[in-house]
């Protein structure tokens, strides 16, 4: 069970590719006094690259391959450096104020990386004539510049899959237009079914960031904002056509594509114990304790320090993030009914009274508000992991356990 705190925040950047290597510089096109290029000596194509094993690349990446076959330039430009050694990276991770940089490497150390890593990656070679060619590589050359290349990254509106889109609209002539509508929300996907699809055989991650997201993440989306998912963007790229172009003939913008690096097939295994698992687990193991503390007629005061201090902990770092982070949709999230900063701040008084088996008016407000959250669970406009539920049900029963002591001494 790898979920920590650092997990929970660095899911904001699992769009991204780490390459901690040296920027390379030199591979960037040169000022050479060589002759000019043919429009059939460049090729500009788009990279998009299967997901890795660690949290941070399981949406897989997105990056624009330049070749100038006449200079002998294979280039690839990428959007998604960052660095874990930028000072406070946690923390401006979770107050949404993390940098990224466009950075360039030669295709060869980018293939590298991910054969290395069992990645496979795809090549979409794009139908550009000679001055949306020169217009894109302009626009990537003045990213490039030590002024520009710095952005504020943004995990669903602005991250390396979105930034090599808007280039590539940018520099075409004409529409381009999609095959789908890209503006009309009636999708039936929202950005939390996404990240669904990407966490499969990953449950602990799919934990953590559905503890994170809040009720924003599950209202339905237009067809461009789900491409802030590399493979959606390449789905979608597939199918778009130019239109309305000077020489009034439309035609693909994808002219061909290629599986480029293939790595052996690898087979997704579900995480042992799930979250599921494991909620239940201390769930079967609080309704037994606590079965035993009534005939006992026992407190369990420990047991309920325990759980209370994790729900406040965990309360806190949702607080955090629903109240000062950046991030979209990680506010308004319904979970602080159930995970809050007052179990922490409340834990001594609680405790005390516990303990001495009085009335406690923070146990009855407690129950009180567990009792809505799980009545109404279906009809609260969030979708919650369902581990969730017998973790509620654990605080539950005991709060409910203390009252009915409370209730008995008397």
């Amino acid at each position: 069970m790898k979920l920590t705190f650092l997990s929970l925040t660095l899911f904001f950047c699992t769009l991204g590719s780490i390459f901690p290597q040296a920027i390379q510089a030199q591979t960037m096109v040169q000022k050479q006094a060589v002759p000019p290029a043919t429009e059939d000596s460049i090729r500009f194509s788009l990279l998009t690259c299967g997901a890795g094993e660690e949290i941070y690349s399981l949406f897989g990446h997105t990056a624009i391959r330049y070749e100038n076959f006449t200079r002998g330039i294979d280039a690839v430009f990428n959007y998604g450096i960052f660095s874990f050694n930028t000072p406070n990276f946690i923390l401006r991770f979770t107050l949404g104020e993390t940098d990224y940089q466009l950075g360039v490497t030669s295709y060869k150390q980018f293939a590298y990386e991910y054969t290395w890593t069992g990645r496979d990656v795809w090549q979409q070679t794009l139908n550009l004539n000679a001055e949306e060619k020169k217009k894109l590589l302009a626009l990537l050359e003045e990213n490039y510049l030590p002024q520009n290349r710095i952005y504020r990254y943004n995990f669903f509106y602005d991250n390396c899959a979105t930034r090599p889109r808007d280039q590539i609209e940018r520099a075409v002539q004409g529409t381009l237009e999609y095959a789908d509508d890209m503006t009309s929300f009636q999708t039936g996907i929202s950005f939390r079914d996404i990240v669904h699809q990407y966490t499969i055989g990953h449950s602990w991650a799919r934990f953590g960031i559905d503890l994170c997201l809040g009720s924003q993440a599950d209202k339905d989306i237009t067809r461009r904002q789900m491409m802030f998912a590399p493979f959606y963007l390449k789905d979608f790229l597939a199918k778009a056509q130019l239109k309305n172009i000077p020489q009034g003939m439309e035609r693909p913008l994808v002219s061909s594509e290629d599986h480029i690096i293939q790595s052996p097939q690898q087979t997704s295994t579900e995480e042992a114990p799930s979250p599921l698992q494991t909620a239940f687990l201390l769930f079967t193991i609080v309704t037994i304790a606590t079965a035993y503390g009534i005939y006992r007629r026992k407190s369990l005061w420990l047991l309920d320090l325990l759980l209370f201090l994790a729900a406040g902990v965990a309360g806190c770092i949702l607080a955090f993030l629903a109240s000062f982070s950046q991030h979209p949709a990680v506010s308004p999230n319904y979970l602080l009914f159930l995970f809050h900063p007052l179990h922490l701040l409340c834990l001594p008084w609680m405790i005390k009274r516990v303990r001495k088996k009085e009335k406690s008016i923070y146990m009855w407000a407690n129950i009180t508000v567990l009792t809505f959250f799980i009545l109404l669970w279906g009809i609260i406009p969030q979708e919650f992991n369902l581990a969730v539920l017998p973790l509620a049900l654990s605080l539950w029963i005991r709060s409910a356990s203390n009252l009915y002591l409370t209730y008995i001494r008397k």
